[in-house]
């Protein structure tokens, strides 16, 4: 496959053939629990992710509830995914402005939720595409490796391959193509698994690669 156009027209039936549903991996119920889930993520495991946070939901699961409990309490409870300290004092003030700026509601707005702490783009962006619908196209390192092993972007960072993606895929299948692309990544091209070079759509996209792909930062 010669163009990107081609590579991802191709990679975008195949994955709806291999993924036609896609649930969300974080456990949550409502827009608050998937903030808070998608926090927790950072640098841990979904399926850790989801192990710890029914202890934390059940002592709060909501603003209000959690700023009643102290940030040491949190803290123990989500120590397990790495960076508590950081991550709970995160959880506890954006739950207090969420209660103090928003009337206790996650803001629907990318700029009023990245101006929360702990949140970055990617987190905001999971939350508008899975808690509220908005188009939103969330790229993580494992995503961004995967783009560049496709030959969708020779972005140097995962704020350019975001760029690249939006532009190739269609704005309506932004918010389920991510999710497709992150369990194929586990499934069949995972960072240890593939180098550019052995799972079926590596293959496809070039099937004259001799050599790993290795991937720009």
């Amino acid at each position: 496959m010669k163009t990107k156009k081609e590579r991802s027209n191709y990679i975008l039936q195949r994955l709806e053939e291999l993924y036609p549903e896609t649930p969300v991996p974080l456990d949550h119920k409502d827009p608050y629990t998937l903030l808070i889930a998608v926090l927790l993520s950072a640098q841990c495991t979904d399926e850790r992710v989801n192990k710890i946070t029914p202890a934390l939901f059940k002592k709060a699961s909501n603003p209000k509830a959690m700023v009643k409990i102290t940030r040491e309490e949190i803290q123990e409870i989500i120590r397990p995914c790495g960076l508590s300290p950081r991550k709970s004092l995160a959880i506890w003030e954006l739950s207090r402005l969420i209660l103090e700026n928003h009337g206790g509601e996650v803001p629907k707005t990318f700029e009023e939720l990245e101006a929360l702490p702990g949140v970055g783009h990617k987190t905001a962006s999971v939350v508008m595409a899975q808690a509220f619908g908005v188009p939103a196209f969330p790229v993580d390192t494992h995503i961004h490796r995967l783009a560049q092993r496709w030959g969708l972007t020779d972005g140097k960072n995962v704020e350019q391959t975001e760029k690249d993606l939006k532009k190739l895929f269609p704005r309506e299948k932004w918010n389920k193509l991510h999710l497709q692309i992150i369990f194929y990544g586990r499934q069949f091209c995972p960072a240890r698994g593939c180098d550019g070079t052995v799972c079926e759509i590596c293959r496809a996209c070039f099937p004259n690669r001799k050599k790993p792909k290795l991937t720009k930062k």
